[in-house]
């Protein structure tokens, strides 16, 4: 491929020549011109178009999204286009490195972790951060009885502590504007979005914890008045901020600061920045504290932020404790990426344990949420009933296959069959965290705030601190 490209660079007329000079000779045929970066010293083309060398790799410690030769990273760690915004991050004054993530109880570390082979040549440890594959691997190592015995389990958790989660699919009359699409034409709009960000604000409403200010407002444009109840608004996980800006727009908010850890385009901020009497604040941090918002928290992110906003905070010494749950008036956070749950940030491990549930097992669970979503999505699995019966299905197939193993039980589910159990788990993980809210004092519900035609990952935990 490389020769092709090198034949065109050669042949390229005038111009051609004139940017092998200093440009990138690899050919872009999609875009019909050269590469426009500019080459390496010692070759014809970028560092992207370059033959990789041959050598160890290894990721970058400070951005593990990019790999380094070992050779080069003692070199790398001191240029590498991250250090700068880590070195800032760092220097903040709310900044603790890992203050959310959870503190592993001196049980979990005596735990003797399980570790799982690899070709025979490496090994892991299940009781640090696993990945799905690692997860996998473990189910499949299980014993068919032991399998079968921990999906029966599970049945019998979610009929217990899981009926009674109810529809609360909600579209206020303050969120009209975006629903009739009646916004500014630059704002992107995509109905799917739209509806769920307004069924979250409608479910904030429905408790209480907001205020339609915009009832006795006449124009859409015209400046609301502080009565939306809400002095300030924390989105967590707000990628490009559009949750908030809906609140902007029809709640009147005035303080507002997004929480993200990515840099994304085409974000809400321009729009937002518009409004005179809104000030806002983009803060680049992984999760921080009001109202707390959060559309689709993947996995362990729904655990830091509820920690953030009502965990006990440790100071330096280990020894004083300060609650941080005074000023949260609500949240409302939707959850999503069961699958990468870890039991060290797990909100409520207590809960778990009290149920019978290992950490080995917790993690298996999180495995079999990622199949909530192999069925079609307009397919109504949310019934109980229904996610029972195909249970009972699942274990009596692997009742008839006990000889076949787990990998090849799984193999021949059918997509319902696997949806109705990731589904159940699901639901498992997110009861636990309404049950934690609940010990925090909070009136909370966990509640389908939309249609899984919509969106399959359809669950809001939604909380009110009835003392503010």
């Amino acid at each position: 491929m490389q020769e092709n490209n090198r034949g065109q660079a050669e042949s390229g007329g005038k111009k051609g020549m004139e940017l092998a000079g200093t440009r990138c000779a690899f050919w872009l045929p999609k875009k019909n011109r050269f590469c426009a970066n500019t080459q390496l010293n010692d070759s014809p083309f970028c560092g992207n178009h370059n033959s990789r060398p041959d050598g160890q790799w290894t990721p970058c410690p400070i951005d593990p999204s990019h790999s380094v030769l070992q050779e080069n990273l003692e070199g790398h760690m001191k240029r590498c286009p991250l250090l700068k915004q880590v070195q800032s991050l760092t220097c903040q004054a709310f900044y603790r490195k890992g203050i959310n993530g959870g503190r592993v109880e001196e049980e979990d570390e005596a735990v003797a972790p399980i570790i799982i082979s690899r070709n025979d040549s490496t090994s892991c440890s299940l009781n640090d951060n696993p990945s799905s594959a690692m997860k996998r691997e473990a189910v499949n190592r299980m014993p068919v009885q032991e399998f079968t015995k921990l999906i029966r389990r599970i049945e019998s958790i979610h009929g217990s502590i899981c009926s009674n989660i109810q529809d609360s699919h909600r579209l206020p009359k303050a969120c009209d504007v975006w629903i009739t699409k009646e916004i500014d034409r630059k704002l992107p709009f995509k109905e799917k979005h739209v509806i769920q960000q307004a069924s979250i604000l409608g479910n904030l409403e429905e408790i209480g914890v907001l205020k339609d200010c915009a009832k006795e407002k006449s124009g859409f444009n015209e400046p609301f008045e502080d009565n939306s109840g809400v002095s300030a608004v924390v989105e967590f996980g707000a990628g490009r901020g559009y949750l908030t800006q809906m609140l902007a727009d029809c709640y009147g908010i005035k303080r507002v600061f997004l929480v993200e850890r990515k840099a994304y385009k085409l974000k809400a901020d321009r729009s937002l920045r518009q409004k005179e009497s809104l000030t806002l604040e983009r803060l680049r941090i992984d999760r921080v504290p009001f109202l707390a918002t959060g559309k689709h928290l993947c996995g362990p992110a729904t655990d830091l932020t509820l920690r953030c906003c009502l965990g006990k905070q440790y100071k330096q010494d280990e020894t004083a404790k300060v609650i941080n749950n005074l000023c949260l008036r609500g949240l409302a956070i939707a959850t999503c990426c069961h699958h990468l749950c870890q039991w060290k940030h797990y909100i409520n491990r207590k809960y778990m344990s009290n149920l019978g549930i290992t950490k080995e097992e917790f993690h298996t669970i999180t495995w079999f949420t990622s199949w909530a979503v192999d069925a079609d999505h307009g397919t109504d699995l949310s019934d109980i009933t229904e996610c029972r019966s195909q249970l009972q299905l699942i274990g009596a197939e692997e009742c008839g296959g006990i000889g076949n193993g787990v990998e090849e039980i799984i193999r021949n589910m059918k997509a319902a069959e696997r949806a109705a159990l990731g589904l159940i788990c699901k639901e498992i993980i997110d009861m636990g965290r309404m049950m934690w809210l609940k010990e925090q004092g909070l009136e909370t519900n966990l509640v389908k705030y939309v249609p899984p035609s919509i969106s399959p990952e359809n669950h809001l935990l939604v909380a009110r601190n009835c003392n503010l």
